[in-house]
């Protein structure tokens, strides 16, 4: 089972046919296939081929295989057993060396490695079935990608202390690990393959998603699995104009391009990747970049292969009948021509399902003679050997005579040819894709008839949700994506728990569905796949960088993308509709973008082409399935936002793909024209329904007591005011959502009250006695701010104590005269008093109201704070510590969007912040969303 990289002696795995031998291990039928039983020795071979006379063909080979199995394990087992030694090699990327090591580590796995970059390790196995799977057009791999908590020295969040279920973004590094590596594997190997990966080790420093995919790609080419080539992957940045190789996460908060890349020493087979309008030209420099290095990981790799890996299985592939491929084109050839041609979706897979049961039926139910069997085949030695039988003596009616009897020469007999449908339905397929990309190539006509760099006819609509805060209905083609915006605050972010950041948020996401109605199916609905998740994602990311900073924006985001058609790109579709709906809700994008996606006919000259390879524009679900490549791109005519790029084939060289991004871009051009005449056009303006945010900023030690004792004073002001909700920072920035303004102007009025900072000379109106005491009464000029007016501050006249004229409940004017060191408050009436004039006052008192200018300060009785400038004060004096927002024109509010935030404390204050039209501005007006 293992391989002893210091012997030469190398055990394999039994390899098996489609259907395993159970029944020949059955505990209840002891059926010996010993080596040494005489009917299975090789000296024994005519009483074997008697017996196999008896079996089916199937059966036999079965038999023959399981004997020789169990003669392999027979000599496995007498040879030594050693386990593979340790091997290890350092390997230079970028800056630095990564460590790749095996034989340490998970030694019974047919393949396992450990790959360190700096201190962060990641552990890699592949493992496959003894026994193989039914076979099918889809290759049995399955990959498993978990960040363990314990890398970084966490525990996992939550009630039970262990990973679960996977995270969205280790679904998305499986899908980067399988994607490169499937067009690796043969076809015709059924035996179920599953690649495990765990990130045992993270410094925060160092990315495991490009060296899981690299440390896949090494497992595989050591594992017994049979593949072409070694895969490996790395990251590209770009900082200060220049390019870095598997760059830090310290270097990616800079980077201009977030590139992973992956493939072999001499071909690319996928890229995946984000950045903010690049160019095509630099973006052809950096694949150029990331290729380089792959390359040079792969030559060492290859080393490595050489001492420790494994024979691979190559004796387990097992093709269907290549004459096959010749009786379902004599079948099906000319009908298929006439289907491909039908341009609708529905109609063309129904006609397709109609012929494939046709020729199910005929090869595997009614038998098949070809056409070559019919007409001038030569006879064999066993046709020679049945002609005696197959003459009969006809004798015609009267007397018998010998010149009356006539030999009658009946037709020959062909035994029809069966096969099973599972290779039946294998070939089909590929009958069907090559006839489709013939048709592409000599033709020149697609199945929809257009030519390959035509666009599909586009149509949109926006607004067509009244309640929802913005929505579009983008159609391309058969392709149809209805994408909704929904705006919030910071409690509709996204939480995302990762292996640094314990309470990282997202302030916009992308969610992106598809359901089986889209095509027409019935299917299962439940939490999204692998696929939707990884389609939100590239959609998510082609989107982010035109929207506005949350300064500008200060609301969540959230796009919901939804698939009601679909015949090929539909995340592209879900680019196109979602840019549209942020608009329409009235986020205030950079400008427009549109994504398309491209497909390839790699070799042409197979069908009477050049060879050059063929590029199209704007695939469909066929052209996908058929054709060798998927390219996304997503941008405006001036620069990529997004892009992802999977290969079918042996991979494609960089010319290839210079072609396709220059025609990518023409094809962005056409549908971004398109997506103006959208009718109706988004609104541009903030929905009636959508939430008010105001932002407001306080002294950042007054935020504890706007929260109060366990949040009680903070749910009291939501309760009171009617607003959604209060965000509070640590900076001091506070953000208020409400339905209307009016909950919004209550609220901050009490908010500016509790987080005032009372200056001298201040006068404070209508404020109620909380307490009486002999020697004075409290009064409270704000919530939760108490001041002492003495009694002989009381009136002018002497008074011999306080509650013979003032009781609790009662409202007074007062004006602040003291603030002492302990931020203790002395208020005083008598000041106010008409009779009162500065000389009965008290020297501080008067130096006090001559050094600083007096404000009025009302306190109703629905305790809602009224300010009013004193008419002899020349100077405005802050009345607390709330900062006033930054000037903007009246009668307009910001309402904004969000990226990826933490909630722990900010570095960088709020440079800008929203204003609310006070109510002596008039009433509040939706400001229009602008196009940059």
């Amino acid at each position: 089972m293992l391989a002893n990289p210091s012997t030469s002696t190398l055990h394999h795995r039994p390899n098996y046919t489609h259907n395993p031998p159970c029944s020949l291990f059955n505990h209840r039928c002891k059926l010996s296939l010993s080596p040494n039983c005489p009917r299975f020795s090789n000296s024994a071979k005519s009483n074997f081929s008697s017996l196999s006379l008896l079996l089916s063909r199937r059966k036999r080979e079965r038999l023959f295989t399981v004997v020789n199995a169990l003669e392999e394990t027979s000599v496995a087992h007498d040879g030594p057993q050693s386990l593979p030694q340790p091997f290890s090699v350092k390997i230079p990327v970028g800056d630095r060396h990564i460590l790749v090591e095996t034989g340490h580590i998970g030694r019974q796995a047919s393949g396992s490695v450990t790959v360190t970059d700096g201190e962060t390790i990641v552990y890699t196995s592949v493992c496959l079935d003894d026994v193989p799977s039914e076979p099918s057009d889809f290759y049995p791999l399955s990959v498993n990608y978990q960040e363990r908590f314990s890398a970084a020295g966490r525990t996992s969040g939550g009630f039970f202390k262990r990973e679960g279920k996977l995270k969205d973004h280790e679904v998305l590094i499986c899908r980067l690990i399988d994607r490169p590596l499937r067009p690796t594997m043969f076809k015709g190997f059924y035996h179920e393959t599953q690649i495990l990966s765990w990130v045992l080790s993270y410094d925060g420093l160092h990315s495991p998603d490009s060296l899981a995919v690299t440390a896949a790609g090494i497992a595989v080419a050591l594992s017994e699995v049979p593949n072409t080539k070694v895969i490996a992957g790395v990251r590209v940045g770009l900082v200060d104009n220049k390019f870095i190789v598997n760059p830090t996460t310290k270097e990616m908060e800079e980077s201009e391009l977030d590139l992973l890349l992956a493939g072999t020493d001499s071909a690319i087979f996928m890229i995946e990747g984000y950045c903010n309008f690049l160019t095509e030209e630099k973006l052809l420099d950096a694949v150029q970049i990331g290729q380089d290095a792959v390359r040079a990981i792969c030559n060492e790799v290859g080393v490595l292969v050489k001492k420790c890996g494994k024979a691979k299985m190559l004796d387990a592939i097992k093709l269907p009948p290549a004459e096959l491929y010749k009786h379902v084109e004599e079948i099906a050839g000319d009908e298929l021509v006439k289907i491909l041609q039908i341009t609708s979706k529905v109609p063309r897979r129904k006609a397709l399902a109609s012929l494939e049961e046709k020729v199910l039926s005929i090869l595997t139910e009614k038998g098949y003679v070809s056409k070559d069997a019919r007409f001038g085949t030569p006879e064999t030695v066993a046709d020679l050997l049945e002609v005696e039988d197959e003459d009969e003596e006809i004798v015609v009616d009267g007397e018998v005579d010998e010149g009356d009897v006539h030999i009658k020469p009946i037709g020959r007999k062909f035994s029809p040819l069966l096969f099973s449908e599972v290779d039946v339905k294998l070939v089909f397929k590929e009958v069907t894709s090559k006839f489709l990309r013939k048709r592409i190539v000599e033709g020149g006509k697609r199945s929809d008839g257009r030519t390959p760099d035509k666009i599909r006819p586009i149509d949109s609509r926006c607004g067509i949700l009244p309640r929802a805060h913005g929505s579009a209905l983008f159609t391309r083609g058969e392709t149809q994506s209805l994408a909704v915006v929904t705006l919030g605050d910071k409690q509709m972010a996204q939480r995302v728990d990762n292996l640094v950041d314990e309470e990282e948020f997202k302030r916009f996401y992308l969610q992106y569905l598809f359901p089986p109605s889209c095509v027409g199916e019935v299917g299962r609905i439940g939490a999204p796949s692998r696929r939707e998740i990884g389609h939100g994602m590239l959609a998510e990311r082609a989107l982010e960088p035109i929207l506005p900073s949350e300064n500008d924006f200060p609301y969540t985001v959230r796009v919901e993308s939804t698939i009601t058609e679909s015949n090929g790109s539909s995340s592209m579709a879900s680019v196109c509709g979602g840019c549209l709906a942020l608009q329409d809700a009235g986020v205030p994008v950079k400008c427009m973008i549109a994504g398309i996606a491209m497909g390839m006919v790699l070799d042409t000259e197979e069908f009477g082409g050049d060879g050059t390879p063929l590029i199209l524009s704007d695939i469909t679900g066929s052209e996908d399935a058929s054709g060798d490549m998927d390219f996304k791109v997503a941008g405006n005519e001036d620069g990529i936002t997004a892009f992802q790029m999977d290969i079918k084939v042996g991979g494609i060289t960089l010319p290839v793909m210079r072609k396709a991004l220059l025609q990518a871009r023409d094809g962005r051009k056409h549908i971004l024209a398109e997506m103006l005449k959208c009718s109706p056009f988004p609104s541009k303006r903030l929905s009636k329904y959508a939430p008010l945010i105001h932002i407001m900023k306080v002294n950042p030690k007054k935020v504890n007591i706007i929260i109060g004792s366990g949040g009680k004073k903070v749910k009291s002001i939501i309760e009171e005011t009617g607003v959604e909700a209060i965000d509070t920072r640590d900076d001091g920035i506070v953000k208020i959502t409400a339905k209307d303004l009016s909950s919004i102007e209550k609220s901050k009025s009490i908010i500016n009250r509790l987080t005032m900072v009372p200056n001298v000379g201040d006068i404070y109106r209508n404020c109620e006695i909380k307490s009486v005491a002999p020697y004075g009464v409290f009064v409270e000029i704000a919530p939760g701010r108490e001041g002492l007016c003495h009694i002989s501050e009381l009136t002018s006249n002497w008074l011999p104590k306080a509650e013979d004229v003032f009781k609790v409940g009662d409202r007074v004017d007062v004006k602040l005269i003291e603030v002492n060191e302990k931020g203790q408050l002395r208020l005083s009436r008598k000041a106010l008093l008409p009779e009162a004039t500065p000389e009965k006052s008290s020297a501080e008192h008067h130096a006090t109201d001559k050094a600083s200018p007096r404000r009025n300060v009302k306190a109703p009785k629905d305790d809602l704070a009224e300010e009013y400038k004193d008419k002899d004060s020349d100077v405005n004096s802050p009345r607390s510590d709330s900062i006033k927002d930054a000037p903007v024109s009246k009668k307009k509010v910001y309402k904004g969007l969000t990226s990826s935030d933490t909630d722990g404390p900010k570095k960088n204050s709020v440079a800008s912040v929203s204003s609310i039209a006070s109510k002596d501005e008039g009433t509040l007006v939706n400001g229009d969303a602008k196009i940059g």
